[in-house]
């Protein structure tokens, strides 16, 4: 019942309570009108029976019986017999027994292969004596009228509940349409990030408008926070790229012109170091804010993947040896993109230098490149820390780092700026990772035709 949703919930209940009500009312007005139906027809056999006392009389030396004396009506039959049982007027069903005794006032149900009501009066008629006059009507054929009309309910009320369930269901499930709408929004605003969206219902009282013009009063204000913060991001990446620079370029200075003490030197280059990994997060953090507020320029042409991925191997393999990781290639040669030469070569070095910081000392580094049909395929694996299942889709944040005492001065841009240069290039990234076994990442993006040569 949890996994259904609220209109099919609802709907249900609502025909489930629709379905008892007409039972039990159907019941009630069955057992009411066969009641009735019963009374009726015990009525009518009482009342025949009184209206023959003034119909029989004794009158010069005969007994005479009105022939205005109805012997039949409304199923009913109605007989006179003498004192011994002899038939003097009137008639019986055919299918009666009229060997029945007779019981004076009682009414009473007689037979077994056909049920009959049967009443008896005993008349005295002055002058002559005792006579007899009896009422029968077949008590099988009321009941079989309230079957009937029990097998033609039976029949009708499915067709009833299904029509309140149909109609229900759509009540329902156009009072919840809002409520549709609204996880909708929320569900797209949610997979695409795009904070513009709102839900917009026309103006309402009820809780649902309410409701749905809080969210949006909401999304207002995420969507102001969220642009406040590109601001400040891009504002602040922007202002201190100069002082950085100018950090970088004095230190350097300061090195190569000047012949400082050891514990200057070392300071200096600690500061030249430093200012050189704040350069290069500025950039960073300035690349991802202008990509944020889709300003970051993207240039389209034609790519030699393997070249360049084959490139930037050769040039990490260097900072690899420095932790005894060996670097191995496996690349498939003339796999060209179209794409971006520059935010290419970023995810590359990016994922490369990601699998180094957190490799595992002594171990291996593996980048293979394929074509898969009509899609380049990039992956680069190791054997180091992995990653816990928990956090796979949290190293995709900015500034999240799994284990920040191996970042090695990794600021936790680089994945984060890896996941948009796939999705700028109509590609995607995935991981798959073990922990203490090792991670790979695999970016997919289109790939062009292969050249034929004749």
């Amino acid at each position: 019942m949890k996994k259904l949703s609220i209109t099919l919930r609802v709907t249900l209940w609502y025909t489930l309570f629709m379905a008892l009500l007409a039972a039990v009312a159907l019941g009630f007005l069955f057992h009411a009108a066969a009641q009735s139906a019963r009374e009726g027809k015990r009525t009518l056999m009482h009342s025949m029976v009184a209206d023959s006392r003034d119909e029989i009389e004794y009158k010069d030396g005969e007994l005479e019986i009105d022939r205005d004396l109805e012997a039949f009506a409304d199923g009913v039959y109605l007989s006179v017999y003498d004192a011994a049982g002899v038939p003097l007027y009137g008639f019986v069903p055919r299918s009666f027994d009229n060997s029945a005794v007779f019981a004076d006032g009682e009414m009473r149900t007689v037979g077994e292969e056909y049920r009959w009501y049967l009443y008896d009066e005993a008349l005295a008629v002055e002058g002559y004596g005792t006579v007899w006059v009896r009422s029968v009507t077949a008590a099988d054929a009321v009941d079989g009228t309230l079957a009937q009309l029990l097998h033609w309910a039976l029949l009708v009320l499915p067709v009833f509940v299904l029509l309140a369930a149909a109609g229900g269901y759509l009540l329902t499930r156009r009072a919840f349409a809002p409520v549709r709408r609204i996880t909708r929004t929320a569900r797209e605003i949610g997979a695409g990030g795009d904070l513009t969206r709102r839900i917009g219902l026309p103006a309402g009282r009820d809780e649902i408008h309410t409701l749905a013009a809080e969210f949006d009063a909401m999304f207002d204000r995420l969507q102001q926070a969220f642009e406040n913060e590109k601001q400040f991001t891009d504002d602040a990446s922007h202002e201190l790229r100069t002082p950085t620079a100018v950090i970088l370029a004095q230190s350097e200075y300061a090195l190569a012109n000047t012949d400082p003490a050891p514990e200057t030197r070392a300071a200096l280059e600690t500061i030249h170091d430093q200012a050189g990994h704040m350069a290069g997060l500025l950039a960073q953090l300035l690349l991802l804010a202008r990509a944020d507020k889709g300003r970051q320029p993207v240039t389209f042409g034609p790519v030699d993947l393997s070249e360049l991925t084959a490139m930037v191997a050769e040039t990490q393999a260097e900072a690899a040896a420095g932790q005894n990781i060996t670097v191995h290639t496996d690349l498939e040669p003339g796999v060209m993109v179209q794409g971006d030469e520059t935010l290419l070569m970023r995810l590359v070095i990016n994922l490369t230098e990601n699998a180094i910081r957190y490799g595992r000392p002594g171990g291996w580094l593996r980048i293979t490149l394929t074509r898969e049909e009509t899609r380049a395929v990039l992956t680069v694996a190791d054997n180091g820390i992995g990653i816990a299942p928990e956090h796979r889709e949290k190293i995709w944040q900015r500034f999240w780092q799994a284990d920040p005492a191996r970042s090695g001065g990794g600021a936790g841009l680089g994945l984060a700026m890896v996941r948009w240069i796939a999705a700028a290039h109509g590609g995607t990234v995935t991981v798959e990772s073990t922990p203490g076994q090792g991670s790979a990442f695999t970016f997919r993006m289109p790939a062009e035709k292969p050249s034929v040569l004749m």
